[in-house]
């Protein structure tokens, strides 16, 4: 079969590997329908964070099950399902608090080979989720919203969830990447009223308006967090949505909100913050990996068929599964907000 394959920093490839198999009970095999390329991929392509060279790669996809473990009754072959990179096992401490993405039963290595013609899948009995149907059944741009379904929206939601927006919040949402995006259509659905997106790029602001942002701020640093807190008098944010990972990102969003509030956290960090930047202002800091299979289930892929968000609007450049370095380096040079990856019709 057709993988991608990370060669070394700025290098991808797409070689003939030898198709997975079944190995623990649990597992699924998913043929792959669609899959994309993640910020958070741009650590190790930019030679920014460590990854084996030769490892297949991607983390997120949707597809079908070809084949099952005799321990999955969940899902069965043919089925048409998301698959989410948390890989929650649905019975251990941390899935049964809903936080799946911290699952305690998680197989060891990590993610990769979403970006491939077909993927072993593990905890496939719990983690999928299955969406009605078949791919068929779908149009371009909904196969798309359900893509985003196996990361990108679920963790914008976490950030949104993170800091308990809630009706009526005034919420700023920091970045304008996918992930910053999916948090304002996370922080609209929650009833936030007012939402300031942090963008200085002209096409993921015009994104953002589209996606229920009321205000746009250009500025950068210490000027963007003036004019922020103009717009509420002074007074801050019920509600921050760090969606970067910088430690700049993260004091930026300390400054922003008002006393007691949350800032909601899932820009992978890199290095930590001064804690006293919150501390002064009693301000909460959480978040993390997100709950993908909780959140898709009691949230998301009911909004995703009802039609009331179109997260894949963010995939703004489409590839083949060929043209993986294209998809990479689109990324990279910011001339995609999120690259798709078609892998089979």
């Amino acid at each position: 079969m057709k993988a991608a394959v990370f060669m070394e920093p700025g290098k991808m490839e797409v070689h003939e590997v030898e198709k997975p198999t079944i190995q623990k009970p649990t597992d699924a095999i998913l043929k792959i329908v669609r899959a994309c390329v993640c910020g958070s991929d741009l650590w190790w392509y930019r030679g920014i964070a460590d990854r084996e060279h030769g490892s297949l790669v991607g983390h997120e996809a949707i597809g079908i099950v070809e084949e099952v473990g005799y321990d999955v009754k969940d899902v069965k072959p043919g089925d048409f399902v998301i698959a989410p990179f948390t890989h929650g096992c649905g019975h251990c401490a941390a899935c049964l608090a809903g936080f799946d993405g911290n699952c305690m039963n998680q197989e060891a290595g990590g993610n990769g080979g979403y970006q491939g013609e077909y993927l072993r899948f593990t905890n496939a009995n719990w983690a999928l989720v299955k969406i009605p149907g078949q791919p068929s059944d779908y149009n371009d741009d909904q196969l798309n919203d359900l893509l985003t379904l196996a990361d990108v929206m679920a963790t914008g939601y976490h950030a949104a969830a993170s800091a308990e927006v809630k009706p009526g919040d005034t919420v700023a949402v920091i970045g304008d990447g996918a992930v910053g995006l999916c948090g304002v259509i996370a922080a609209k659905l929650r009833g936030a009223d007012r939402i300031i997106s942090l963008s200085h790029h002209e096409d993921r602001a015009k994104l953002a308006r589209e996606f229920g942002a009321t205000d746009i701020v250009a500025e950068l640093g210490d000027d963007a967090v003036k004019k922020v807190m103009e717009l509420t008098d002074g007074n801050g944010f019920d509600a921050v949505l760090e969606c970067v990972g910088a430690v700049s990102a993260i004091e930026q969003a300390g400054k922003l909100a008002r006393p007691g509030a949350i800032v909601g956290r899932v820009g992978v960090p890199q290095t930590e913050p001064s804690s006293n930047t919150l501390f002064w202002k009693n301000i909460g800091l959480r978040g993390g990996i997100a709950s993908v299979t909780t959140y898709d289930r009691k949230v998301l892929l009911d909004a995703v068929l009802k039609g009331e968000i179109h997260p894949g609007k963010v995939f703004t450049k489409r590839f083949s599964l060929d043209d993986i370095q294209k998809a990479y380096e689109a990324m990279d040079k910011r001339e995609a907000i999120k690259s798709l990856v078609i892998v089979s019709e």
